[in-house]
């Protein structure tokens, strides 16, 4: 296998299929399983498509995803940290990441991550409360976010407003059955991007399927 650079900042890509992409490896150890490859002197995690909706929008040909080396994250809707590592992995030891979710059982495991990876802050917080944690948490260059409630779009612009620097990227992760199971897919994602276009630059925008479905991820931006 050689595993060759990308046009997406930080992500690469097995020369003999595209469809297998890779961080590299922050610390030389798995996160949830995750195969290891080693080249020359750097050690490589494949990024799973199907354990990750940001991989899979990149798989499926998002060319910027807004995250580079040294960038600052707050990520809403951690969970138990898949994607978060490889974050973690993309913005290095001089990035950080503040790691926020609700639940304090799947943040146990977060937390062991954090143990060795500096460069993630966990916090137990519900996202729809930005006064439980504003205190903890500076401006940020990118914020990402997978919440897969009714009022998802709702509460990623109240943290765009609050957190993201003027001119920051913005990932929204959206779940079309937890905004309205009685609506196609389609029609909900045509509507938040309608809604979404009112405030933010639209950049890109990719469904997920066959990765997650009824899943899409949108990039854009923060105007100044």
């Amino acid at each position: 296998m050689k595993i060759k650079e990308s046009k997406v900042f930080e992500v690469f890509y097995d020369q003999k299929n595209k469809k297998r992409i890779f961080t590299k490896a922050l610390f030389p150890t798995q996160v949830y399983g995750e195969q290891l490859v080693k080249q020359g002197n750097d050690i490589f995690r494949e990024w799973n498509a199907y354990r990750s909706k940001l991989a899979a929008a990149i798989i499926r040909g998002s060319p910027n995803i807004g995250l580079r080396k040294n960038s600052s994250v707050l990520y809403l809707g951690a969970s138990t940290g898949t994607t978060v590592s490889h974050v973690s992995d993309i913005v290095g030891e001089n990035g950080i990441v503040y790691a926020l979710d609700i639940s304090p059982f799947v943040l146990r495991d977060l937390v062991f991550l954090a143990e060795e990876r500096k460069n993630i802050a966990p916090i137990v917080a519900d996202a729809n409360n930005t006064d439980s944690f504003k205190h903890r948490v500076m401006k940020v260059d990118v914020l990402y976010q997978d919440i897969a409630q009714r009022n998802q779009l709702e509460i990623f612009l109240k943290n765009a407003d609050l957190f993201l620097k003027d001119s920051g990227y913005g990932i929204l992760c959206i779940k079309a059955r937890s905004i309205d199971i009685t609506k196609k897919p389609k029609q909900i994602f045509k509507q938040v991007m309608e809604k979404l276009g009112k405030k933010m630059k639209i950049i890109d925008y990719r469904e997920l399927d066959p990765y997650e479905k009824d899943h899409c991820i949108f990039i854009c931006r923060k105007s100044r």
